[in-house]
């Protein structure tokens, strides 16, 4: 079976390829085998045991090394999955191989590298698709179905915190493997930049404990954000870590008229002294939702929840609050 979308022809079944072998990975391994119009084919991963294990659970073929996979003529799209560092050069090859491509954010670690790969994605005439499930959860819905309500806007603050003890030994604690935290968690800058618009300026501080060379063992990040079409002040904290003493995933908006808070997965709604519980729903299913929609876009031309330019508009302040907190000082976004 075969349709015409702007992607041109589209033979059905897609034939996917899966590079990572971690949480994401397997998840997004289910969601493939669950949908009749993708069928898995093969798994490339760092580890031969893991990516062996990966590939009898899934029922399908191993494949030595990510270059290879991205190659084979009977692979239609591949999913990237694995650790941030490799991101960008796993996507660019796959996109100059004519693979759809399917990625968890970030898309590359270097803004300036993203914008090459979203150009060649749109030279080689296949789908790019940055992955932002934090859009289709529960807490963002309702926050948009929410926001008016709260008036014009005064502060917005989204900080989570995770503890972590022992901290583990991977890549998530590598420096050069994770990447800049705000770069590595790039939801958390998206959900600004989709509920409140472009951002004009930010002011950031960054700051590692323990661990030896590129290991650390806590990071905290926070990040202040001016906007250009709205008076707010937003705050961003992110923070992991065994010095770290207790989880929290909180985000508030604060306005003329109210204010809403979500503290875990509870929210609410204040206003004029009385508070209205409001019904999150559930997280899980979020991946399978996502490629729902991809797969909407690419076979049907409907539009995607999430573009490549909305993407690449976050990681650009991303790279600015990256550069603020290497110099110290306050970074123009269009600066960059």
């Amino acid at each position: 079976m075969s349709k015409i979308a702007s992607y041109g022809e589209i033979n059905l079944p897609l034939r996917v390829g899966i590079v990572g072998t971690g949480f994401a990975a397997k998840i997004r391994a289910q969601s493939f085998i669950a949908e009749s119009r993708t069928q898995l084919v093969a798994v490339a991963g760092r580890n031969p045991e893991r990516t062996a294990e990966f590939a009898r659970s899934s029922n399908i073929a191993t494949v030595a090394d990510w270059q290879a996979l991205v190659q084979m003529p009977e692979i239609d799209l591949i999913l990237v999955a694995t650790i941030n560092g490799d991101h960008g050069q796993i996507v660019r090859a796959a996109i100059a191989a004519g693979k759809h491509t399917i990625v968890e954010y970030p898309l590359a670690l270097d803004f300036r590298e993203a914008t090459e790969i979203v150009a060649l994605a749109a030279a080689k005439k296949v789908l790019l698709h940055v992955e932002h499930i934090e859009l289709l959860g529960g807490l963002h819905q309702t926050m948009r179905e929410w926001l008016d309500r709260v008036g014009e806007v005064h502060y917005a603050r989204y900080s989570t915190i995770v503890c972590q003890r022992p901290v583990p030994d991977k890549w998530t604690f590598q420096r050069t493997e994770f990447g800049f935290p705000l770069i590595a968690a790039l939801s958390r800058l998206h959900r600004f930049t989709d509920l409140f618009g472009s951002i004009e300026s930010v002011n950031c501080h960054n700051q590692y404990w323990g661990g030896v060379g590129d290991y650390y063992k806590t990071c905290l990040c926070t990040a202040q954000l001016r906007f250009k079409n709205t008076s707010a002040i937003g705050e961003v904290v992110y923070g992991k870590g065994e010095g770290l003493w207790q989880n929290s995933r909180k985000f508030e908006v604060h306005g003329a008229n109210g204010a809403l808070i979500f503290d875990g997965d509870e929210g609410v709604f204040i206003q004029d002294g009385t508070s209205t519980s409001l019904d999150l729903g559930a997280r899980k299913g979020l991946f399978a939702k996502d490629l729902e929609l991809v797969l909407d876009h690419l076979i049907d031309g409907k539009p995607n929840y999430v573009t490549t330019a909305a993407s690449l508009a976050t990681l650009r302040v991303a790279e600015a609050a990256r550069i603020s907190a290497e110099t110290r000082r306050t970074v123009l976004v269009d600066t960059v």
